[in-house]
């Protein structure tokens, strides 16, 4: 950007002048009824309003949805104790609503805005004016919230199962310890759940892989339907899957567990034009103090999936102490 501050002596525009007219940056100075007194060509660019057309009008009227309660009283230390007031973006967009420089390659419609409000001391010594800066910050705060959508992203990856969407086995094993120890703690109720696919491998060898992930798929459906929002699932490798159930005595937990064996029972999967069918056995341990690991609690349930298992399987199998 070129800026001509050469002073002119046909136009009488002082060097002050010319910068303030050149400047990036948006000022406006309003006396103590927050009529404007100065409005620099930025603010003219971005707004559409003429300087000679606002000055000597209320800075309200050309920001009808500005909140003229919340401005005041965040001049008021300006004018009565001198001290000046910054803003920034990640408190609020914007302070004064103004497209963005770029609408049509930007990702955001109105401009993100940094706000400095300084005073200006009259002859006198008193601040009867005060001056709003105010700085088009659309660019940096764009790219941090690219910065963090990424990294919130791949927090989430980290945690996820690709295959199910449900919580892969290192995230559920953090969480599952999280709250063994919160459950000592508290002596809550609690209980734990595992349950896989009986004859998996069977389904593997007849339909092949891809079959074998379809039915994956739609177990890990059955249980996001089958469970609350509270409840912790995940993915505890190949067609294991496991479920922690906050708040749950084993008879409780014992009602989610048929839940979710009745529903793959009666569940078909069509894999190209193949229709498979598929049960799950199921384990339950409910917590007690006996379990002094968070292992051995697991291991419980696990304990229970095996007798499900060796009992004939698709059913639901309570671990007893």
């Amino acid at each position: 950007m070129t800026m001509n501050l050469a002073y002119s002596n046909e136009n009488h525009v002082s060097w002050q002048q010319a910068l303030v007219e050149s400047i990036e940056v948006g000022i406006i100075v309003v006396n103590t009824n927050f009529e404007i007194e100065e409005w620099n060509q930025f603010m003219e660019n971005h707004t559409g309003f003429e300087s000679t057309d606002v000055k000597g009008n209320t800075l309200f009227k050309y920001f009808s949805d500005l909140d003229m309660h919340w401005l005041k009283n965040k001049c008021r230390p300006v004018f009565e104790m001198h001290t000046p007031v910054f803003m920034v973006w990640e408190q609020r967009q914007y302070v004064f609503k103004m497209q963005a420089a770029r609408p049509v390659t930007s990702p955001s419609e109105y401009m993100y805005q940094n706000i400095t409000i300084f005073p200006v001391t009259g002859s006198l010594g008193k601040v009867d004016r005060v001056c709003i800066l105010i700085y088009d910050v659309t660019d940096q705060a764009m790219g941090k919230i690219r910065i963090e959508g990424l990294n919130d992203r791949l927090k989430q990856i980290s945690r996820i199962d690709g295959l199910t969407n449900l919580f892969n086995r290192r995230y559920w094993q953090e969480r599952f310890e999280r709250e063994y120890k919160l459950t000592i703690r508290n002596k809550t109720d609690i209980s734990v759940l595992i349950l896989d696919i009986d004859h998996f491998k069977g389904v593997n060898d007849t339909y092949g892989h891809q079959a074998g992930d379809a039915v994956i798929q739609k177990l890990a459906d059955i249980i996001r339907v089958a469970t609350r929002e509270t409840d912790i699932p995940g993915r505890y490798g190949g067609e294991e899957f496991v479920i922690l159930l906050p708040d749950t005595p084993g008879e409780n937990a014992k009602t989610v567990a048929e839940r979710i064996r009745k529903l793959a029972e009666k569940t078909t999967v069509t894999h190209e034009t193949t229709a498979i069918n598929f049960t799950v056995s199921v384990g339950i341990a409910e917590f007690n103090t006996g379990f002094k690991q968070p292992l051995a609690w697991l291991q419980a349930a696990d304990t229970a999936l095996y007798d499900a298992k060796n009992s004939g399987r698709n059913r639901v199998v309570t671990f007893r102490m």
